[in-house]
């Protein structure tokens, strides 16, 4: 059973033609990690959706993310899959620069890498973006949960993260310095 609540504006392709294309082609996608930070610009809290899996069904955490749409600059998809999952008046503060913390790759088959997607070979731009207005999770999110980096960092945290997005919160932990020692 897919939980899964469909796009109201898919944008480039149906889903048919989608799921054709996902089998065929790297789809590109941008992947959020939220956090709240202090006046120094230091990370207090990271924020983990709750969401039910759309390949299992059971309820997992994850981050925000999504596709990419054709003529849609990185930018443009950045925000508007931040708005999405977290609701319009999260106040996301994009970065700078479109250089991202990491570039995922996810790949149908798991164990080629530790992230894994079985409906295709995906690569994600990943950014740590912080938000200051209140998250509200719209769509398929049915909850927001701020953990401090520590909390964040447990192993039983990343473990429960789809796809092996464990990992990818743990490097997007590393690369803004709040990764517990």
């Amino acid at each position: 059973m897919s939980v899964r609540t469909p796009d109201p504006n898919p944008g480039w392709l149906p889903d048919f033609a989608l799921d054709e294309t996902r089998a065929r082609v790297p789809i590109l996608y941008v992947e959020a990690v939220p956090v709240r930070i202090n006046p120094l610009g230091e990370v207090e809290s990271v924020g983990v959706l709750l969401r039910g899996s759309s390949t299992t069904g059971v309820m997992t955490r994850t981050l925000v993310s999504g596709r990419v749409l054709h003529g849609e600059s990185v930018r443009e998809a950045l925000l508007r899959n931040l708005e999405k999952d977290l609701g319009p008046t999260a106040f996301p503060q994009l970065p700078v620069t479109t250089v991202p913390f990491s570039v995922a790759e996810y790949f149908p088959l798991p164990g080629v890498s530790p992230l894994y997607d079985p409906r295709q070979h995906a690569v994600a731009l990943a950014y740590v973006v912080p938000v200051t207005g209140d998250c509200n999770p719209r769509q398929d999110a049915l909850e927001l949960t701020w953990l401090t980096p520590a909390e964040a960092a447990m192993p039983e945290v990343l473990d429960d993260m789809e796809g092996g997005r464990g990992s990818l919160l743990r490097e997007a932990l590393a690369s803004v310095g709040a990764l517990p020692r």
